[in-house]
């Protein structure tokens, strides 16, 4: 079969600490040269894998973006099938043959932000950050369904209990919401360890409503989590970045951030300001829906909280 070469790269670009070689998040064994491997492993492949690589290597830019759905949808695959392509490559799956294919064509400086170069002074940093993170906001406020918005707040008020999963960066932002959400009356308990999270969920019910954050929908503990707390009964509220994932098809109301957040870099930035505006959104229209509890609950968390105050 005759495939476009021209995206092939057989040279790594170093990633920020100098080495040409990537990890996934979970500490696993180390990929690079992802294009490389799959035009020496290419023949070696089935007639869904070959497909699956030659979408890959023809647009490497455009994966490195993309979840699993999603290119499981353009290649007319499974996500078993991708996940399987990504480990006869030697990864552990999806996510580090995006990080290691970013490695291979991102300039080093991207892996800070994507609009900086080397050469940028503060000023020029400060401008497109802020620019960055403003248009974020912008696109995640356009993208934000009230309806759904008003299922969530449903959902959640009529729960006697609500549980709150995050892992990684996440966990901070279902940790915020957790807080805010104590003060304002609801009984609400937030779970950021993966472990506690899958039987903290295996034993939700109906009465249980849950409220996953994700930015890339694609965690494999937060989605197994969300997926638990599904079968058990709860009732499930994902907020996660726009676009086809996997914890999509678990979620009964899915709330969307607009986040230009790319998938290599280890630690979300633009996509938290969005998961927080969503959680500002979420909690005070919880708050109005039962306004007189709300007020009365803020004040007396309040007058708790001037104690520890000088």
């Amino acid at each position: 079969m005759k495939r476009n070469t021209t995206a092939k790269s057989t040279s790594v670009t170093p990633a920020p600490n100098g080495k040409a070689s990537a990890a996934d998040a979970s500490g696993g064994a180390q990929v690079f040269a992802v294009l490389a491997r799959i035009e020496t492993l290419w023949s070696s492949l089935g007639p869904v894998g070959q497909r699956i690589a030659d979408f890959i290597v023809k647009n490497p830019r455009e994966v490195v973006h993309m979840s699993v759905s999603e290119v499981a949808e353009r290649t007319g695959s499974s996500e078993g099938s991708i996940v399987g392509l990504c480990k006869n490559l030697g990864a552990t799956g999806f996510q580090q043959i995006k990080i290691a294919l970013a490695q291979e064509i991102v300039r080093p400086v991207q892996f800070i932000h994507e609009d900086l170069d080397p050469q940028d002074a503060a000023d020029a940093v400060i401008r497109k950050i802020f620019q960055s993170n403003v248009q974020t906001l912008h696109d995640t406020q356009a993208t934000l369904d009230a309806g759904a918005m008003e299922r969530a707040v449903k959902l959640l008020r009529e729960a006697e209990r609500i549980e709150i999963y995050g892992i990684g960066s996440s966990a901070t932002i279902a940790e915020d919401a957790h807080y805010r959400m104590l003060r304002i009356g609801l009984n609400a308990k937030v779970v950021v360890d993966s472990h506690v999270q899958a039987i903290s969920a295996s034993l939700t019910d109906s009465r249980v409503a849950v409220l996953t954050i994700s930015h890339s929908g694609s965690t494999h503990e937060t989605v197994t989590a969300t997926r638990l707390a599904k079968e058990a009964g709860a009732s499930t509220v994902c907020i996660t970045n726009f676009g086809k994932s996997p914890i999509q098809a678990f979620a009964d109301v899915l709330l969307f951030t607009m986040a230009r957040e790319t998938n290599f870099r280890t630690e979300a930035m633009t996509s938290r300001l969005a998961q927080l505006a969503i959680i500002d959104v979420l909690i005070a229209c919880l708050a109005l829906s039962d306004y007189d509890t709300s007020v009365r609950t803020l004040r007396q968390t309040f007058d708790v909280l001037s104690l520890k105050r000088y």
